[in-house]
């Protein structure tokens, strides 16, 4: 379901992380984030909501997804943070896993932050993520995040009450770093690593 990861207690000044995969699953590059986190001090756990299956493009991944089912996936992904939900954890994902990320971060009232990469999700009405601290990080344009949904989304997490930094990569592809696939941008991927690292290293 997840690959290991420590139960115990984080060393004092660093941040536990959960970091979902998109719908390509758990890729090379999705460990490779992990270990960026982990070297910057932070304790990682990286669930694997497709239990092994990897896809090489957005469009078979969409087929993974459907597949397993929503509910099944939300299942597992409240499986896997469980037996961490004491901590005050910081919710990540790429694309697919973004939403997930954000689903999980805006239930959970302990939740430090939320860091997103190339995706959102829609937000309840009614929802409350109370100064919760949000940074996105999405290609411009994105096919899968058009300009009247990211404004639509960013004025709907602040009305929730979210601080929500929005950083936009002008001709990225939609999972532009992953350096694997055909949407990789070596700039856009490290600008994204150098801003998302400080805002970690700030909560």
């Amino acid at each position: 379901m997840s690959v290991p990861a420590s139960a115990e207690s984080p060393t004092s000044g660093s941040l536990t992380i959960v970091l979902f995969h998109s719908v390509c699953g758990v890729r090379p590059a999705v460990h490779a984030a992990a270990d960026r986190l982990r070297a910057a001090g932070h304790e990682v756990v990286v669930p694997d909501l497709f239990d092994g299956r990897t896809a090489d493009s957005v469009q078979d991944g969409l087929a993974v997804k459907d597949d397993i089912g929503k509910d099944e996936l939300l299942k597992r992904a409240v499986t896997a943070v469980a037996p961490y939900s004491d901590r005050g954890l910081v919710y990540a994902g790429f694309s697919f896993g973004g939403a997930v990320a954000q689903n999980l971060a805006l239930a959970d009232d302990k939740a430090r932050g939320l860091l997103l990469l190339h995706g959102t999700s829609d937000i309840a009405e009614g929802a409350e993520a109370d100064d919760l601290p949000v940074q996105l990080h999405v290609a411009d344009p994105d096919p899968y995040e058009p300009h009247d949904w990211l404004n639509a989304w960013y004025l709907r997490m602040r009305r929730a009450g979210a601080d929500v930094e929005v950083f936009r990569y002008a001709g990225a592809g939609h999972l532009f770093t992953d350096p694997d696939l055909p949407d990789y941008d070596a700039e856009a991927a490290e600008s994204t690593w150098k801003v998302a690292l400080g805002f970690l290293a700030g909560l």
